[in-house]
């Protein structure tokens, strides 16, 4: 909750300075932290921190103007927040070992886990996928669709998933999927 108005001096004083840092940072000639060091250094904020952050509170404020002014916002917020969530309830249930983290400091372990973790979703999309086009290649399914329910459609789902099943390896037998064309 704001409790003055926005320091629209300060930042006028302090443009200048805040473009030399912004175009640094875009063209790459300074580092972030090196930057943020200077800004925060003593103790004491730097006249352009202090600019930068009335600036956000600008942003944040003409953001939160159109998000309360338009529904259709809104509902695009939350339909996007809602496949984030499916998403990691999905990884979650994925990487169920361990309560869903990866548990050690050394890197190439967390790189494997986090590998492990992508080559599993992707298994789980692709299969989901197959049986979602096989279900709709069947006119009868095919019509029972609405624009809603296309909408709704993802392969990210995991219901009908063991995590804890025995799984065999034949590799001498396809999966009973037909084939799209």
């Amino acid at each position: 909750m704001l409790t003055r108005t926005i320091n629209w001096e300060l930042i006028i004083q302090q443009y200048d300075e805040m473009i030399k840092y912004a175009t640094a940072l875009k063209q790459g000639t300074a580092e972030p932290e090196a930057i943020l060091r200077r800004f925060t250094r003593n103790n004491v904020q730097h006249p352009t921190y202090k600019a930068l952050a009335e600036l956000g509170k600008a942003i944040k404020t003409i953001f939160l103007c159109r998000y309360i002014g338009s529904e259709d916002l809104r509902i695009e917020i939350n339909e996007g927040l809602n496949v984030v969530e499916n998403w990691n309830s999905a990884n979650a249930f994925i990487f169920y070992g361990k309560g869903g983290e990866v548990a050690t400091n050394r890197l190439e372990e967390q790189e494997l886990s986090v590998l492990a973790l992508h080559l599993l979703q992707i298994c789980l999309v692709y299969v989901n996928t197959l049986m979602i086009q096989q279900v709709l290649h069947e006119p009868v399914w095919l019509s029972r669709m609405k624009a809603e329910d296309f909408r709704a459609l993802t392969p990210l789902i995991y219901a009908h998933v063991n995590p804890y099943g025995i799984f065999e390896l034949d590799m001498e037998t396809r999966l009973p999927i037909d084939v799209v064309a």
